[in-house]
C-alpha cells in the first residue's frame, strides 16, 4: 500500500509547489505500482494551431512521476528529477484532458524510475511517453545533515 494517497499528494504539491495549485490536477488512481492522473487543459496549455504544448505534457509526466515515488517513499520535498527523456507521439487536441499513467520501474535508495504515458481524453492512442528518473535524498544520519 501506498504511504500517501490522492488527497495527501494533492495537498503536498499544493503546500510545496503553490504554483501548481491551480492546474485541476487530479488523482484517479494510485498503487503500490502505478498512478493515473488527470489534467484539464486551458488556453494556457496550448500552442499555435490549438494542440497541447511540449512544456505542459513534460510538466505532467515529471509531477505524475514525482507524485507516484512520493506515495511510495512518504513527503520528501527535495527528491528531484535526475533524468527525464520525452518522446512526443502525435499532437494532443486542446480542449481534452490529458491523462497521465505512470508506473514505477524501480525504487532504490538513492534513484526511482518510471515510465509515463500520457493520452487525450477519449483516445486510445498516447501523444507521449517518458522515462523519468528521480534522485532521492540520503536520510540524515543520526539527526545530523
Amino acid at each position: 500500500m501506498p504511504l500517501m494517497g490522492g488527497p495527501e499528494l494533492l495537498q503536498f504539491l499544493d503546500t510545496s509547489f503553490p504554483q501548481s495549485k491551480h492546474l485541476g490536477l487530479q488523482v484517479e488512481h494510485i498503487d503500490a505500482q502505478s498512478i493515473r492522473l488527470r489534467m484539464p487543459t486551458g488556453e494556457q496549455h496550448l500552442r499555435p494551431g490549438g494542440i497541447v504544448s511540449g512544456p505542459t505534457l513534460m510538466w505532467l509526466a515529471d509531477c505524475g512521476a514525482y507524485l507516484l515515488i512520493l506515495a511510495q517513499i512518504g513527503p520528501v520535498a527535495m527528491a528531484v528529477t535526475s533524468s527525464l527523456n520525452m518522446n512526443f507521439l502525435r499532437a494532443g487536441e486542446g480542449g481534452r484532458d490529458l491523462i497521465g499513467q505512470g508506473r514505477l520501474l524501480k525504487l532504490g535508495r538513492r534513484l526511482a524510475v518510471t515510465d509515463f504515458t500520457i493520452l487525450s481524453d477519449g483516445t486510445a492512442a498516447p501523444i507521449a511517453q517518458a522515462t523519468v528518473t528521480y534522485a532521492i535524498p540520503t536520510p540524515p544520519r543520526n539527526g545530523v545533515k
